[in-house]
């Protein structure tokens, strides 16, 4: 849920961590191991853009998805030799209920004028990107956690 650091309580950031951190945890433990016997596999996550750039007002999301990231990028580096990829995407504001639930319909008009592509994003716009990593041309992409958010983090990659 949205919120700052004075209205959240201690006990929302365990829910948010279990949401975010600990389901991905054990979905690499569940998944990880046959991938490596097969010597094949391919995991994706969906965090933030907010992992980058912090998006204020949810704080929860912001810590828990930055977690996230760094499990992901150190099991990458445990698992690449097995040839299993592990990746996350990075969406930015995308046209989704949660955004909705955010921002409201009226302010999605005046959010999409801050993105540089100059407008909300689709699924479908992280969809095919989520397709292409987890395909055989995506082998030798490992680690990586891809912003996907028409522009809007700033920063060098």
């Amino acid at each position: 849920p949205p919120g700052d650091f004075a209205s959240t309580e201690v006990d929302a950031y365990n829910s948010a961590l279990d949401l975010n951190l600990m389901s991905v945890i054990a979905m690499c433990k569940a998944s990880v191991p046959g991938m490596q016997e097969r010597k094949w596999g391919r995991v994706l996550a969906i965090t933030s853009i907010s992992v980058r750039q912090p998006i204020p007002n949810i704080m929860l999301s912001n810590t828990a998805r930055a977690g996230a990231t760094g499990f992901l990028k150190t099991l990458a580096l445990e698992v690449a030799k097995d040839g299993v990829t592990v990746n996350s995407i990075q969406p930015g504001f995308h046209a989704t209920d949660r955004v909705t639930s955010i921002y409201g319909d009226a302010d999605l008009n005046e959010l999409a004028k801050t993105v540089p592509a100059g407008k909300i994003g689709k699924a479908e716009d992280f969809g095919q990107v989520a397709a292409f990593l987890c395909s055989e041309q995506a082998g030798y992409i490992t680690g990586a956690a891809l912003p996907v958010a028409g522009g809007t983090y700033r920063g060098l990659q």
